[in-house]
């Protein structure tokens, strides 16, 4: 089942000789089961892509399918709750709220997202897979930047979302820690059924990747 679908997208931000295209004319397709890496330098479009991909911002032009649903027909109410009930972000800027220990950082997801979340057991599996079952009780500036990173990723993957969009999710990880991050992810992908997107330009993870694209000035193309 096609998960995320973008078709004819552009992006257009500023007029005249302001006007900067950020997408063009881009075509793309995730599927539950698989994990897909958009590939791209800084400025080249990624970011964009994923708050469109996302629905937290509309394309000037094109169509996005959210599990066959048309993102720009939904009213901004049924869009959060789509992105509430579906979809999991991994932020570059984490994101944790810091007077929250990192146990809490979960404990407000269930205030928010009251039920399908992860069990207990699972939630401490997943910290524990990570390396950070035992900072449960320290704050984020208590954190290094990859260990924030690994806690980013846990709040995201805890609403249990059936697509996960993630934003350099390996930029501050040392290798091992990359390793594992892609295995996770992977593993979402393929025993999980979640359709995964990272974009990036760490090209460590391109051996977990069932499909690749580039992206460069905005325009895209599929590698693998």
């Amino acid at each position: 089942m096609t998960s995320l679908l973008l078709k004819d997208v552009s992006k257009t931000f500023g007029r005249g000789t302001a006007k900067v295209n950020a997408l063009t004319d881009v075509n793309f397709e995730a599927t539950q089961g698989q994990l897909v890496l958009i590939l791209g330098p800084s400025g080249s479009g990624k970011s964009t892509f994923l708050t469109i991909a996302g629905s937290l911002q509309t394309p000037t032009s094109g169509t996005v399918m959210i599990n066959d649903q048309n993102v720009q027909e939904l009213s901004a109410k049924a869009r959060e709750k789509l992105r509430l009930n579906h979809i999991g972000f991994v932020l570059q800027s984490y994101n944790l709220v810091p007077y929250l220990t990192v146990k809490e950082q979960f404990k407000l997801v269930d205030k928010v997202k009251k039920s399908g979340n992860l069990s207990n057991q699972k939630l401490d599996e997943l910290l524990t897979l990570l390396g950070i079952k035992e900072l449960e009780n320290k704050y984020p500036d208590q954190l290094s930047g990859g260990q924030s990173q690994r806690v980013a990723i846990a709040r995201a993957l805890y609403p249990d979302p059936a697509i996960i969009l993630a934003d350099e999710p390996t930029a501050a990880l040392d290798s091992k820690h990359v390793e594992e991050v892609g295995q996770l992810l992977a593993q979402l992908a393929h025993e999980h059924h979640k359709a995964v997107v990272v974009v990036t330009h760490d090209l460590r993870l391109k051996h977990f990747a069932d499909q690749i694209y580039d992206i460069t000035d905005g325009r895209m193309t599929r590698e693998k």
